[in-house]
C-alpha cells in the first residue's frame, strides 16, 4: 500500500473590493447553510443580525475537509481510497454500478464536521481505482472492501451501502460481524424480492436473453450515449426542481464521465450487471443469516426513486433484528439530493 501526504484545503485570496472588511465579517459571521449542501451557504449574517454578505460559496468550497490518499493493492490492481481523519467508528462509504466515490462529496463534510472518520473508496474498475483486464464480480467487491478495512487498520466500522454495493456491505457483515459496528443502507439492491424493479439499463445488461443487444449497444458510443441519456431522464423525472437541477449539474455528469472518460468503467459495469440476477438469488439464500445479525441497521431511503421504491426499503429494514427505516424526500442518489438530512440520520 502506498499513501500520499494529507491534502490540506487551500484558501484562495479574497477577491472582493474590501478584503479587510470581508475577513472581519467571515470571522464574526454566523453562516446559515443551504439545507441541501454544507458547501453552499446562502446567507451570512453578522452577530448583530444585519444581512451584509451573501453566498460565500468559493470560501466554503475551499474549506472542504482534507484527506489522505491511499492506493491499496488487491488482486490485479490497486484500490483508490480517501481517508478523512476523525474519531471512530469510521464510516466506510461504498458506491454503486454507475458511479464512484464522488457521489458522496456533499455528504462527507457533514460527517467530518461531526468529528467522525470517513473512508470513501472506488471499487476496482471504477473511478480512480485501477481497471485491470480482469474478471469483476460481487465476490471481488467484497474482497475490495475487506482489503480497504485491513490496509487502513480500521476497527469496527459503519458500512454505508448504496445501489449495487448493498451486497458487499450486508455480506461483509454476515461474514465478519465482529468487524462491523453498524450498517447504513441507502437505496440499494440485495435479494431477489418480488418488490424489485430495476432500471432499464440494468435489465438490458443483466438479462441473458438480451445479451447480444447489450453488447451491440456497448460497442456503439452513439447508442450507449443515448441509453445513458435516456436513463438519466428517467431518474430525474420524479425529482423536485431543486434536486433535479443538482442531479443534472452533478450526478448525471459524474455517471457519464465514469463511462466515457478513458479508461472508463464500462467493462466492470457490464461484467457486474451480467452477474446481477444470480447475485440476487444467492443473497436470498443468505437471508436467515442476515436476520440473525445482532447489530444496529439504519435503512435510509429516497422516496423519489422511480425504481427502488419505499416499500422495498421497508422490506429491507424488516430483514434485520435491529433494523429501522427512515424515508427522505429525495431520489435514488439521496446522499447528493439531501446530504444534510442523510448525515443527520447516519449520525443520530
Amino acid at each position: 500500500m502506498a499513501a500520499a501526504a494529507s491534502l490540506i484545503p487551500r484558501r484562495r485570496p479574497c477577491a472582493c473590493r474590501f478584503p479587510p472588511l470581508c475577513r472581519f465579517l467571515k470571522k464574526t459571521a454566523t453562516v446559515i447553510s443551504n439545507p441541501n449542501s454544507l458547501s453552499r451557504p446562502i446567507l451570512v449574517f453578522t452577530r448583530g443580525g444585519s444581512d451584509l454578505l451573501r453566498c460565500f460559496e468559493e470560501d466554503a468550497m475551499d474549506n472542504k475537509p482534507g484527506f489522505t490518499e491511499h492506493h491499496i493493492s488487491h488482486g490485479e490492481g490497486r484500490i483508490y481510497a480517501r481517508d478523512h481523519d476523525g474519531a471512530g467508528p469510521a464510516f466506510v462509504l461504498m458506491h454503486g454500478f454507475p458511479d464512484n466515490l464522488h457521489i458522496y462529496d456533499d455528504l462527507v463534510p457533514y460527517l467530518t464536521a461531526a468529528g467522525r472518520r470517513v473512508v470513501a473508496f472506488d471499487f476496482l474498475g471504477f473511478g480512480a481505482s485501477d481497471k485491470p483486464a480482469a474478471s469483476y464480480s460481487f465476490e471481488q467487491q467484497l474482497g475490495d472492501l475487506s482489503a480497504v478495512i485491513q490496509a487502513l487498520g480500521l476497527g469496527p466500522v459503519v458500512l454505508v451501502a448504496h445501489d449495487s454495493s448493498g451486497a458487499a456491505a450486508i455480506n461483509f457483515a454476515v461474514e465478519h460481524p465482529y468487524k462491523v459496528a453498524s450498517l447504513c443502507i441507502l437505496n440499494s439492491a440485495y435479494d431477489n424480492s418480488p418488490l424489485n424493479v430495476w432500471p432499464e439499463m440494468i435489465v438490458l445488461f443483466a438479462d441473458p436473453a438480451l445479451r447480444a443487444l447489450a453488447l451491440a449497444v456497448a460497442q456503439s458510443p452513439a447508442q450507449f450515449g443515448w441509453l445513458l441519456d435516456w436513463q438519466r431522464m428517467k431518474f430525474a423525472e420524479p425529482l423536485p426542481a431543486d434536486q433535479k437541477l443538482r442531479f443534472e449539474q452533478f450526478v448525471a455528469p459524474l455517471i457519464a464521465d465514469n463511462f466515457t472518460r478513458p479508461p472508463g468503467s464500462g467493462p466492470a459495469f457490464m461484467q457486474m450487471a451480467a452477474q446481477f440476477y444470480e447475485e440476487l438469488k444467492r443473497n436470498s439464500t443468505r437471508l436467515p443469516l442476515v436476520k440473525a445479525l445482532d447489530l444496529p441497521v439504519k435503512v435510509i431511503w429516497g422516496e423519489y426513486d422511480p425504481y427502488l421504491g419505499v416499500e422495498m426499503g421497508r422490506e429491507r429494514a424488516s430483514y434485520f433484528k435491529n433494523g429501522s427505516f427512515h424515508s427522505v424526500p429525495a431520489g435514488h442518489w439521496l446522499q447528493a439530493d439531501m446530504p444534510q438530512r442523510v448525515a443527520e440520520l447516519m449520525l443520530s
